[in-house]
């Protein structure tokens, strides 16, 4: 196993572990905007599906054991990536330099750890938003629904939602494409298609979570919009 500790710490293993903890991690947002879609249509007929959706979530034992993981897969892709900022910044302590042509790119990486700190704090605020005062505090008989309604009807909360959305979209449009640069995954046929796929990603799956709070804030001034 010497060999295999090795790997993991020498700075291709710590790519390596941040490619796939961050393609893991993408899995799970689909998997999560998927739950999602259940608050929207009919409100009645929303919160019956959603809420039961979210019990069955948080009630199911191999779902708990994959939420072990995917907390795993958090800590991991966080620290990973905070080494490797602090490993890259060693290694040019007088920064990058600004490259023809590639300002773009050089952009997106410099800005990866802000990015990647200011989602984190997102996420914190969110799960203790509907996991700790939700789902710890009141069990599993209460609506999920009912509180992510409250949330997304609050103006500053969904502003700072959809804020959140547009650094999570910038985070994940070079996380992608790096995530297979770091596999190897690199082919000049291949690679254009690998970038659309996550430019397209990057944007579609932030859109798709920004429709709720969207939703929400409508159904709250224009009730008839939301049905019976």
């Amino acid at each position: 196993m010497g060999w295999f500790t090795k790997m993991l710490t020498s700075s291709i293993g710590k790519k390596l572990v941040m490619a796939l903890t961050g393609l893991f991690l993408c899995s799970f947002l689909l998997v999560h905007l998927y739950g999602n879609s259940n608050l929207l249509g009919d409100p009645a007929n929303a919160k019956e599906s959603f809420d039961g959706f979210s019990k069955f979530m948080s009630t199911f034992p191999p779902i708990r054991v994959l939420e072990i993981g995917l907390a795993l897969g958090f800590l991991l892709h966080i620290l990973q990536g905070t080494i490797l900022y602090f490993q890259n910044k060693q290694a040019r302590p007088i920064g990058y330099a600004k490259m023809p042509g590639n300002e773009t790119s050089s952009l997106f990486s410099r800005t990866m750890i802000w990015s990647g700190a200011l989602v984190l704090f997102f996420l914190i605020v969110h799960v203790d938003t509907f996991f700790v005062d939700v789902r710890l505090a009141q069990g599993h008989e209460a609506s999920m629904y009912d509180a992510v309604k409250s949330a997304f009807e609050n103006p500053a909360y969904a502003g700072f939602y959809l804020f959140s959305l547009l650094l999570l979209a910038f985070h994940l449009n070079h996380g992608f494409q790096s995530a297979f640069q770091s596999l190897g995954l690199n082919h000049k046929k291949y690679t254009p298609l690998i970038k659309g796929l996550g430019l397209a990603y990057s944007i579609l799956v932030p859109l798709g979570f920004a429709a709720m709070p969207i939703y929400f804030i409508i159904l709250k001034y224009y009730p008839c919009c939301g049905g019976k």
